[in-house]
C-alpha cells in the first residue's frame, strides 16, 4: 500500500518521556501503513527544547531538516544544521538539543517493531 502526504496532515504528539522538553512526534510512516522494516518519524523541537537523554537496544537515523541543534551521543557534543544527518548505533546514549531560535525538525528512522505506532510517553 503507497502513503503519499503532507507531514501536516499527520498529527503531533507531545513527547512525553522524562527529560524530554517542548518535543512532538509525528510518525510519517510505520508498520500500520505496511512498513514492514523501517519507520519514519519527524520530530519538532521548540527553541531550547530537547529530546530525552536515552537508549535503546536499536539503531536509528536522523536527517535534519529546520533550524540548528547539538546531538550529543556518549558525552560528546556535536552540531548540526539542515542536511546534517546522523547514525545513533544501538545502545548509544544521545539525545538532541534545540539551540536556535526557530523550531527544529529532523527526520528520525527506526525499526517499524519499536513502539513508533503511538505517542512516546
Amino acid at each position: 500500500m503507497k502513503k503519499i502526504m503532507h507531514s501536516d496532515q499527520i498529527p503531533a504528539n507531545a513527547v512525553e518521556q522524562p527529560g524530554a522538553k517542548g518535543a512532538k512526534m509525528r510518525l510519517l510512516i510505520g508498520a500500520n501503513d505496511g512498513a514492514p522494516v523501517f519507520a519514519m518519524r519527524q520530530f519538532e523541537l521548540e527553541p531550547g527544547g530537547c529530546t530525552p537523554d536515552h537508549e535503546h537496544p536499536w539503531e536509528h537515523e536522523m536527517y535534519f531538516l529546520q533550524g540548528s541543534a547539538t546531538v550529543l551521543c556518549s558525552g560528546e557534543e556535536h552540531p548540526v544544521r539542515p542536511g546534517s544527518f546522523a547514525f545513533v548505533p544501538p545502545n548509544e546514549p544521545h539525545q538532541v538539543k534545540n539551540t536556535g531560535h526557530i523550531t527544529l525538525k529532523f527526520l528520525c528512522l527506526i525499526p517499524a517493531n519499536q513502539n513508533c505506532g503511538c505517542p512516546i510517553k
